[in-house]
């Protein structure tokens, strides 16, 4: 049976078009085919998972049940109590499946048999609902709706994450037909240059030099020049790769009247650390910020832990990215990767402190702003060399 995966190939594209063609005709004239978008996304998600991936389909269908347990059981309890013990039971049974995925690589050479392709970012989602439940932001659910912003197939795999209330704004009505003009155009602009950054840029980075330096630095060994070329080469396929995937999936969901957050934000002309994550994959950089850097600060703050607010937000800063960290993986250079940025961000957050104080006598021009980006980038790059996973080849294996 076919299997098609997302955004692969252009062949995937021919048929994932010609299927919206008469979404995007009901939507020409300000009308949601909701039961066709249903089928088709049906469709696509099954297509997913046939042949060999067939047991990541029933582990994403075994996924769904228990979020939607976990999220209907919580709703319900929040009608009426409010503690914090079940609250953090409900974030704990959220989060469990991910956790048993992540962590079954450490105890075993067989993947777990709850791994799914998405199942990261459909746990961002199911965690943001419990979160703004117990916040109040959500008043009430239904099974349905839940379901369709977990499973929307444009960003099922991959992300962007999605925030529930703003896409069932845009689910539950359909643009008025100057809106989905200009959603079509901005589709059409993010198809091409996803094509050109993960199909031309991403090929030549990814496939066409990345394997060359990776050889050449193993083969030389230790810190070279290769080593050098190989973190800047990464660094830009890392970029190009996935910042062309994040377009294809904000192309296609503007197709279907759905306005999905874009991910990328010319990352790499940040000035500092602290606006690179504003830049780089936002959706899920704000995510942390909302779900783990905030309450995290609140929490020390209310129980009054420590008193020095900027070691608050110092500690929140660790906290932050080695949770990051993990959730890439239970490997050293992933969690070394979080505390890498979070050890650049306390870093950066001195400096601006250090920089206010002595503004007079430290200049800001362009000079200064183009080093402060070369800086950056260049810190950066490192951090993605951490992450690539190279240096655990070279120097641990």
């Amino acid at each position: 049976m076919i299997n098609l995966q997302p955004y692969s190939d252009p062949q995937y594209f021919i048929y994932l078009l010609i299927a919206l063609i008469p979404l995007a005709v009901g939507l020409w004239h300000s009308h949601r085919l909701k039961v066709y978008e249903v089928l088709v996304s049906l469709g696509f998600i099954t297509l997913m998972f046939t042949g060999e991936k067939w047991t990541q389909g029933v582990a994403l269908l075994g996924y769904l049940i228990w979020q939607v347990l976990v999220i209907f059981a919580y709703a319900h309890y929040r009608k009426t109590h409010n503690q914090t013990s079940w609250f953090v039971i409900a974030v704990l049974a959220a989060i469990l499946p991910l956790v048993i995925v992540k962590l079954t690589p450490v105890f075993s050479v067989t993947p777990s048999l709850l791994r799914f392709l998405g199942i990261s970012y459909l746990t961002f989602k199911a965690v943001q609902i419990v979160m703004e439940l117990r916040d109040g932001t959500i008043k009430s659910l239904k099974i349905w709706p839940v379901i369709r912003f977990m499973c929307f197939m444009p960003t099922i795999s991959s992300g962007p994450i999605d925030r529930y209330r703003r896409f069932e704004q845009d689910v539950e009505g359909a643009p008025e037909r100057e809106q989905y003009v200009d959603m079509l155009n901005r589709a059409v602009k993010y198809l091409f240059l996803g094509f050109l950054y993960k199909y031309v840029l991403g090929y030549l980075f990814g496939t066409v030099w990345l394997p060359q330096l990776a050889h050449f630095a193993l083969q030389i060994g230790g810190f070279s020049w290769s080593l050098v070329g190989y973190m800047y080469d990464y660094s830009m396929y890392l970029f190009f790769d996935f910042a062309g995937y994040s377009l294809f999936a904000v192309a296609i969901s503007l197709i279907m009247g759905i306005d999905t957050p874009m991910n990328f934000n010319k990352p790499f002309a940040a000035p500092n650390i602290k606006e690179f994550w504003n830049r780089w994959h936002m959706s899920l950089s704000f995510w942390f910020r909302d779900f783990v850097f905030m309450r995290t600060t609140f929490f020390i703050m209310k129980h009054k832990l420590i008193k020095n607010r900027i070691r608050v937000s110092q500690v929140a800063y660790l906290i932050n990215f080695l949770v990051m960290g993990f959730w890439h993986g239970v490997t050293w250079y992933y969690i070394v990767y979080g505390l890498f940025h979070a050890g650049a961000i306390i870093i950066n957050d001195i400096w601006l402190q250090f920089k206010k104080k002595h503004r007079k006598s430290i200049p800001h021009n362009r000079f200064t702003q183009a080093l402060a980006i070369f800086i950056t980038f260049n810190v950066v790059c490192f951090s993605f060399l951490i992450f690539s996973g190279l240096l655990n080849q070279l120097f641990f294996q």
